[in-house]
């Protein structure tokens, strides 16, 4: 037998050690149950970031309020005042967007499936927000002062449809929320030891101060920071992977050690390598290589991750808010624009970390990466504590964000589906505040119960990405139709999302039983039951819907929709043309292009023309890395400059008004204004106004004397 060199690979050596009788050993596991960090810098990191984002978020808000002059109404509270620009709706997007999945999940599948990981991750998960832009200007037209997603489906559809999708918008936001938990929570407890439970319950803290005191517009100001950080560190691991580490370094390096850890002549037998760990050729990827978009796996992924993430963002009403908050000259490119920089968050950040994990050969086993733990191992293979705060500070970054999105989603459907709806049809702005903040508190408990209730029960963050979409992809149909299609009925709406959402359950439970012999956590987390219930349960919803109302058609003309009340009647500060409907077609006809036009791109054409390529040559994956190099560092730029130009006249009001008595006379001259224009619209307002002045300086005249006598 020949013998077998110890370690098989120079640069992992200290992943394996060699005992006597020349037996060599791989390490178990990367983490192997200890933390990189101390329990101090994890508490340091979650309570300090989120005090201080809590304070700084919150000064950020009473500054816009004392000198941009906002009104704090339940109106703004809620909606932002409908009056948010392209810069900052594109911020908030790609905040949203970017969960505790998009920065573990996304390296996980590069780990697992190689490169093709990381593109069907981002590209499956970015045509839908592209998409939704359509719905967002659809919102404009057809309901202008609708606050949710559900109060639409009511003006449409009435009580029995309003009740069945406000269960499936919940059922999405505690989804969402566990998602964002049980991966921050993982990560935390994996590099620093702090409890999971504690974690699980102070991550939420800072997101629901800031969320109480500022609304929706402390939401917005704390995505762009959240989004500028993120990005900052995107570019940080991105260009030390493929530029400066010395581990790594370069393209031709990541390249040469790809095709080395897949080799088919290394040996994978314990205790060379252990069970789940990452060793030689890849089953179902052309010639077993990471270097390969033909790999079976990667598309099984890519359509559960296109079907599960249309319901995510289709059915959460934190994106509907969004749109809502968006001035309408703005959403369409917002969302379009948001969804361009996200693609940079999973593509560039997993291609980078999620294939440096393979190329360093770390010891990660299945069970770490199903964890969400590939990053931060290889963060910390790689720069030590430092990779491991960096990640850290990244991950709660995008926890916190996307969660003060779903607090301000669920508070606005509690808030004005629930409240205004059915107990208090007569409420308020100062009662629709006071719910808004106690659902707010509320729901931010809650999200740690819940983290805590899955830890428990070993539910996974992967496991939980891949269901999602068998639970909620049944009403994604439904919604579209409801603002699309003027025959789409109520009854059709309402069978196919109970229904669809169902058989989707039966056939993954089936499929599970029939493949696996078993149902449990590990057997139906797996691909071919998550496949077959993902599109069973969007496709059943929509079939279901589009039948029933070819049958008996609505004929609908959005005439009640139109009709959805403010609470508040606050003065538009946006001029009238803003609403024009020939605009507002202009804005869909622009979206339907270019949503469409970059769908088709990135899920077809892109790989279509990367299967010939079979296993990457050195040239070609050098060009495939350096479109994920120039994706984040534009992408990062863009997200991060843009909203402060589009604001720099409001930076200028604020600092004006911090800083000298500037604004004081800019009111005045506007006031001055106002009143020229008045003058000359209404002659007879400028007699009035000099005889009233001609008599003040009379009576003042007389009252000037009597004031000298009594001196006297």
């Amino acid at each position: 037998m020949a013998s077998v060199s110890c370690p098989p690979f120079d640069f992992s050596g200290i992943y394996y050690e060699k005992h006597g009788g020349g037996q060599c050993t791989r390490q178990s596991s990367f983490f192997e149950g200890k933390p990189i960090l101390n329990q101090g810098v994890g508490y340091s990191v979650i309570l300090g970031f989120g005090a201080f984002f809590a304070v700084f978020t919150s000064f950020l808000v009473w500054l816009e309020k004392r000198y941009v002059g906002s009104r704090h109404t339940s109106e703004w509270f809620n909606t932002a005042g409908r009056n948010v620009k392209t810069g900052l709706i594109a911020s908030v997007v790609v905040s949203q967007w970017t969960w505790a999945a998009t920065i573990l999940q996304s390296s996980n599948v590069a780990w697992e499936y190689g490169i093709s990981g990381p593109f069907w991750y981002a590209s499956g998960a970015t045509i839908q927000v592209l998409l939704f832009g359509i719905m967002a200007i659809e919102i404009k037209r057809k309901a202008p002062h609708a606050h949710t997603v559900c109060e639409i489906v009511r003006a449409r559809w009435g009580t029995a449809a309003h009740i069945v999708f406000l269960c499936f918008c919940f059922m999405t936001n505690i989804i969402v929320t566990a998602m964002l938990l049980l991966g921050g929570s993982a990560v935390v407890n994996a590099l620093t030891g702090v409890n999971i439970y504690a974690a699980s319950f102070l991550i939420p803290l800072g997101v629901i101060v800031y969320t109480l005191a500022g609304g929706l517009k402390a939401t917005f100001l704390a995505s762009y920071i959240h989004s500028v950080v993120v990005h900052l560190v995107l570019v940080i691991f991105v260009y030390l992977v493929y530029t400066t580490s010395s581990k790594l370094g370069s393209p031709r390096v990541v390249y040469d050690r790809l095709l080395e850890v897949s080799s088919r002549s290394r040996i994978c037998h314990e205790p060379l390598s252990h069970n789940g760990q990452s060793c030689g050729p890849v089953s179902g990827n052309y010639k077993g290589s990471y270097l390969t978009m033909l790999s079976s796996g990667g598309l099984v992924f890519g359509i559960i991750n296109i079907v599960g993430n249309f319901g995510t963002v289709f059915v959460d009403n934190g994106y509907w808010v969004s749109a809502i908050a968006a001035r309408p000259s703005s959403t369409h490119k917002g969302y379009l624009l948001g969804g361009l920089v996200w693609f940079a968050v999973p593509f560039s950040l997993a291609t980078s970390l999620g294939l440096g994990a393979l190329a360093l050969d770390l010891p990660i086993t299945a069970s770490e990466a199903s964890r969400g733990l590939v990053p931060p191992a290889t963060a910390t293979a790689l720069m030590g504590s430092g990779g491991s705060v960096l990640l850290l500070t990244m991950l709660f970054m995008a926890v916190t964000s996307a969660g003060s999105s779903e607090l301000i989603a669920v508070s606005s459907l509690c808030t004005y589906d629930v409240y205004r709806t059915y107990i208090n049809p007569d409420a308020s702005g100062k009662q629709i505040l006071k719910v808004s903040r106690a659902v707010i508190l509320g729901f931010g408990c809650f999200m740690g119960v819940l983290a805590v209730i899955l830890n428990k029960a070993g539910v996974s963050l992967g496991w939980m990405y891949l269901a999602m979409g068998v639970f909620i992809g049944s009403a994604v149909i439904p919604i579209v139709f409801m603002l699309l299609w003027r025959k789409a009925n109520s009854i059709g709406a309402i069978l196919g999302t109970i229904i669809g959402c169902i058989v989707g359950i039966i056939t993954w439970l089936t499929v599970t039983s029939t493949e696996y012999g078993r149902i449990n956590l590990d057997t139906t987390g797996r691909n071919a039951p998550m496949l077959a219930g993902n599109l069973v349960s969007i496709i059943t919803g929509g079939v279901i819907h589009a039948v029933c109302s070819i049958i008996r058609p609505q004929n609908y003309d959005w005439e009640t929709t139109k009709q959805i009340t403010t609470v508040e009647k606050e003065k538009c500060e946006l001029p009238a043309e803003e609403y024009k409907e020939e605009r507002l077609m202009k804005a869909k006809t622009w979206i339907v292009k270019w949503g469409v036009g970059f769908t088709i791109v990135i899920v077809i054409l892109w790989p279509l023309l990367s299967l010939p390529a079979g296993e990457f040559s050195l040239g070609y994956f050098t060009f495939w890395a350096s479109i994920a190099i120039a994706w984040g560092t534009i992408g990062s730029a863009v997200i991060i400059a843009l909203p402060l130009i589009e604001s720099w006249e409001t930076l200028q009001k604020v600092f004006l008004g911090m800083f000298t008595s500037d604004r004081l006379m800019e009111k005045i001259d506007e006031v001055n204004t106002k009143m020229h224009a008045i003058m000359l619209a209404i002659p007879e307002a400028e007699q009035i106004y000099l005889l009233e002045k001609e008599r003040l300086k009379k009576q003042d005249e007389v009252e000037q004397p009597r004031k000298r006598s009594i001196t006297v």
